[in-house]
C-alpha cells in the first residue's frame, strides 16, 4: 500500500536582498542556517520555510506566511521596537487589529516585501 503521509510544508520566500533578509528575521529571534550561498533556512519553533537569494517584484508583493503567535500585541511591540532604528528601512508592522476570521492579527512587511501575519487566534 502506497503511504501519502506529509510530514513537513517548508514554503520558499524571495529576499530582495538576502543579507538584509536573513538579518531581518534573525532580529526576531528565529534561527537562520545558510544551506548555500543562495538558500538560508529559518525556524522558528519546529516550524520551517527557507529564503532564497532571488527577486520579483511581483512575487515578493503576493508572498505571505501566516505564523500562528500567542499574542499578537506582543508580537507588534517586539517588532515596532526593532524598526526604530530604521535599520531595516522598507521593512513596517501595523497594529494588530481583530479579523472577522476570528483572529488578532499583526501584519508586517519584511524589507522584500512579504506579508508576515501574526496570527492570535481568539476563537
Amino acid at each position: 500500500m502506497l503511504s501519502l503521509k506529509v510530514s513537513d510544508l517548508r514554503p520558499f520566500i524571495p529576499a530582495k536582498d538576502f543579507a538584509l533578509s536573513k538579518q531581518f528575521y534573525a532580529s526576531l529571534g528565529w534561527k537562520l542556517k545558510d544551506l548555500d550561498d543562495r538558500l538560508a533556512l529559518v525556524q522558528l519553533g519546529d516550524q520551517h520555510f527557507y529564503i532564497q537569494n532571488y527577486y520579483l517584484k511581483e512575487v515578493a508583493e503576493n508572498c505571505m506566511l501566516h505564523v500562528t503567535v500567542e499574542d499578537a500585541q506582543a508580537w507588534y511591540l517586539h517588532v515596532s521596537s526593532l524598526l526604530r532604528d530604521k535599520r531595516f528601512h522598507e521593512a513596517r508592522v501595523q497594529p494588530p487589529k481583530q479579523q472577522p476570521y476570528g483572529a488578532i492579527v499583526t501584519f508586517v512587511h519584511d524589507p522584500t516585501g512579504v506579508l508576515l501575519h501574526l496570527c492570535q487566534w481568539t476563537q
